[in-house]
């Protein structure tokens, strides 16, 4: 098992704010070398941060960053920005897909220009990715994929209202699906990462529930926790897995998820979390008292 990821090169999607940057400063924390490589590179109105504040943030974490304007959706920039990397940090070892767009409207709501930014940006975007990186990821010591999507629970419940965005998210684990069965010979893992209950993000914020819907959800800081476990296993032998950020960390010993918040209550559910990796996590552990 790596213990660290210590002057591993992650190219990173995404990753200004969020769960996105909370995975690069856990790994920072380490000695990481992190590629931000996302559309935000002047200040947003409404959201904090942008490529340059987070590689600011890497750099105090105690890691390297380097910022990349890049549109996932146009290869020629996946492509340069893969370039910029190698170039800078001589090889990318981690290829973390974070970028996401989302819009949960009903069929006639969504107009198909949101239609295709979603998929767009997930489904396509994370293919086009992680295939820019593979040839780097072939090279590279216990070499990862790690895609921000959920299990493939195929429920009609996880699409009504909503088709175009499931739609767009579950291309995205279908891209984990199938590639962790074409790299398998080359030891590079894929998996697939999602939280068991709502994260405050950006997203949760300014398009779900704001406020009220932050008060009751976890910080970034568990599903950072967890893909910092993910990304230290064996490349060969863990892969091809959907995981859940709490039964990752229960894995690792973790018992007491209070830190995580939220300090009002209890942490509400996330959508697209299968029932029985709820079933698991009560089996698992027993609530700590809060501190």
């Amino acid at each position: 098992m790596v213990a660290t990821l210590k002057g591993k090169t992650i190219f990173m999607s995404g990753g200004s704010r969020g769960i996105g940057l909370a995975i690069a400063l856990r790994a920072a924390a380490d000695g990481a070398n992190v590629v931000v490589a996302a559309k935000t590179d002047q200040p947003h109105p409404k959201l904090l941060g942008t490529i340059h504040t987070a590689v600011e943030a890497i750099e105090k974490a105690g890691g390297q960053g380097l910022a990349v304007f890049c549109d996932i959706r146009e290869e020629a920039q996946v492509e340069a920005a893969v370039a910029k990397a190698v170039a800078r940090f001589g090889g990318i070892d981690i290829c973390v897909n974070n970028a996401s767009a989302i819009q949960l409207t009903d069929t006639l709501s969504t107009e198909m220009k949101r239609y295709d930014l979603m998929n767009g940006v997930n489904a396509r975007g994370t293919f086009l990715v992680s295939k820019c990186c593979i040839p780097h990821l072939t090279k590279a010591a216990n070499p990862h994929i790690l895609t921000l999507s959920p299990p493939l629970d195929m429920q009609a419940k996880w699409f009504a209202g909503h088709i175009a965005y499931s739609m767009a998210k579950f291309g995205m684990s279908m891209v984990t699906l199938g590639l962790a069965e074409e790299l398998k010979s080359d030891g590079i893992a894929v998996n697939s990462l999602w939280p068991l209950t709502v994260i405050d993000t950006a997203a949760v914020r300014n398009v779900l529930g704001g406020a009220p819907l932050a008060a009751i959800s976890r910080s970034a800081d568990i599903v950072a926790d967890a893909a910092h476990a993910i990304l230290t296993k064996p490349s060969r032998d863990y892969t091809g897995r959907f995981l859940i950020d709490e039964l990752v960390l229960m894995d690792e010993g973790v018992t007491d998820f209070s830190p995580y918040g939220p300090d009002n209550g209890q942490p509400m559910a996330d959508f697209f979390v299968p029932d029985t990796a709820f079933e698991q996590a009560l089996t698992k552990v027993q609530p700590q008292p809060r501190r």
